[in-house]
């Protein structure tokens, strides 16, 4: 299955992401999907395709300039220098609306994670990259 056009992964791996991002971000993809034009599924499937790349950029040593916020064995929370989400949707053909939904997710979760909000504007960009890579259960 094609990423975007310079990434593949096969079908399985891109179900267990889906499993893995469905259970991680839980509550917060239900509540963005339930506030943006895109559904719960899309969601977890353009998270899971984030995840991926961002997997694949961390292994790579090409995940643009970062500062850590936190560090788990579950998860990695970043900002990002500005422009990672627009990068994200230009490299997967996303839609606004759904990097828009993707971002509020990662946003909202950084926010749980570190414990205060973060900037609005686009200074940085959050993300969490999740470390564990199999779902649980």
């Amino acid at each position: 299955m094609k990423l975007t056009t310079d990434e593949a992964v096969r079908f399985d791996e891109f179900a267990r992401a889906c499993d893995l991002v469905a259970a991680y971000f839980g509550e917060t993809v239900d509540a963005v999907a339930l506030e943006a034009p895109v559904s719960r599924p899309q969601l977890v499937a353009v998270l899971a395709r984030v995840q991926l790349s961002g997997r694949q950029s961390a292994i790579d040593g090409t995940l643009p300039d970062r500062e850590v916020l936190y560090r788990s064995n579950d998860e990695t929370v970043l900002w990002l220098e500005p422009g990672f989400w627009m990068g994200v949707r230009e490299r997967h053909g996303l839609a606004i609306e759904e990097r828009r939904a993707a971002r509020d997710v990662h946003r909202r979760l950084l926010e749980a994670i570190v414990g205060e909000p973060s900037a609005t504007g686009s200074e940085t960009e959050p993300f969490v990259l999740i470390e564990r890579f199999e779902p649980d259960g």
